[in-house]
């Protein structure tokens, strides 16, 4: 019977030391290494990242979501108004913007590397600066350290679809430069500026660009919200490591 007990004792006690052992080691008021932060925060990014891209990347990413949808700019509503006045005319800038829409989504599935790269090289201080930061401090990161690679990422792409002719030969940008060039004709005549009109000057391939990226960083500011606010979005270890501290 006392080797039973002793036995017993012995089990419970192994028990014990190996359970304060596992509570030491994830104890969150243990201090967190200058590894558990460097690491927590590039796979914080790359699981942020990955999840935008592939939200973006898919069928409608952009254009079924109203909040990133790509539009063309107010400039371009004389465009839309007057094709809009020939049968199947809305069709037609329909089919413009959903081109547009499509070169982003397209664009977006090739987004990963850009971002991968920008991770892999962030410093130790970067990662606490991400850390102890604001709530966008990680997509403030990406965006200083990947938003001109995107650019030349992203603009080829929609510059293809806006060479693509929408009616009678002509394309969104041939419609786009007659448009602007007969305003602007009018805008810097001495006519013009004595009735102050402003010249449009909007580089349209520019400009979408930069909408479907900024569409992309409010996507990650989503994701980098949601992981830090909400721990099932912590979705392995390091990351409820260094989020949950």
């Amino acid at each position: 019977m006392r080797k039973i007990y002793f036995a017993l004792l012995a089990i419970t006690f192994a028990a014990c030391a190996e359970l304060s052992t596992i509570m030491e080691t994830y104890d969150i008021d243990v201090p967190l290494t200058e590894y558990e932060v460097s690491g927590g925060l590039k796979e914080a990014l790359r699981v942020g990242t990955d999840s935008a891209a592939t939200r973006l990347g898919a069928l409608n990413g952009y254009y079924g979501d109203e909040l990133v949808k790509i539009m063309l700019p107010e400039e371009a509503s004389i465009i839309v108004d007057n094709i809009s006045k020939i049968p199947g005319g809305n069709k037609l800038v329909e089919d413009v913007v959903i081109r547009i829409n499509r070169a982003a989504e397209d664009a977006a599935k090739e987004a990963g590397p850009v971002f991968w790269r920008a991770i892999k090289n962030m410093t130790i201080t970067d990662a606490f600066n991400i850390l102890n930061g604001g709530e966008k401090a990680a997509t403030d990161y990406l965006h200083k350290h990947t938003y001109n690679e995107l650019f030349k990422l992203y603009n080829p792409k929609i510059q293809t679809s806006l060479d693509k002719e929408i009616v009678a030969g002509i394309s969104t940008n041939e419609s786009w430069e007659s448009l602007t060039g007969r305003w602007n004709t009018i805008a810097e005549s001495p006519i013009g500026q004595f009735a102050d009109l402003k010249a449009v000057k909007t580089d349209l391939n520019a400009y979408l660009t930069e909408k479907a990226l900024d569409g992309l960083f409010v996507k990650i500011a989503q994701q980098e919200k949601l992981i830090r606010e909400d721990p099932v979005a912590r979705v392995n270890d390091i990351l409820k490591r260094v989020f949950g501290s």
